[in-house]
């Protein structure tokens, strides 16, 4: 006969981890057109290549209602950067800034933070 004994104490939880990363909030200016979607990171002038997996990037923009194409908009996003794909216009730019919300879009673009 074998009898197995354990204890647990409640007050004892292990810590919680999670293998996604906080999301990243970027600053910049994005544009929208028929052949580029691009956001320029204001902290480091970087050009990305825009993915909206977030649905609101180009809705917001489009609704802007811009006479042309491409107009540059100061957005603050939560995004993630990834490398660019070998095909397609992204492949023109060597990352790809892929939003998954948009925190902030506005045409007056502060003067003291992107240029």
């Amino acid at each position: 006969m074998i009898a197995v004994f354990g204890c647990n104490n409640p007050q004892h939880k292990p810590a919680l981890t999670t293998s996604t990363p906080e999301p990243v909030v970027y600053r910049g200016l994005y544009s929208f057109g028929p052949e580029v979607k691009s956001f320029k990171d204001c902290k480091t002038g970087q050009e990305f290549w825009a993915a909206d997996s977030s649905a609101k990037l180009e809705l917001g923009y489009s609704q802007m209602n811009f006479e042309k194409p491409y107009e540059p908009v100061y957005v603050e996003v939560e995004g993630r950067k990834v490398k660019s794909g070998a095909d397609g216009a992204a492949s023109e730019f060597d990352s790809t800034m892929v939003v998954t919300k948009v925190v902030k879009m506005t045409r007056d673009i502060p003067k003291d933070m992107c240029n």
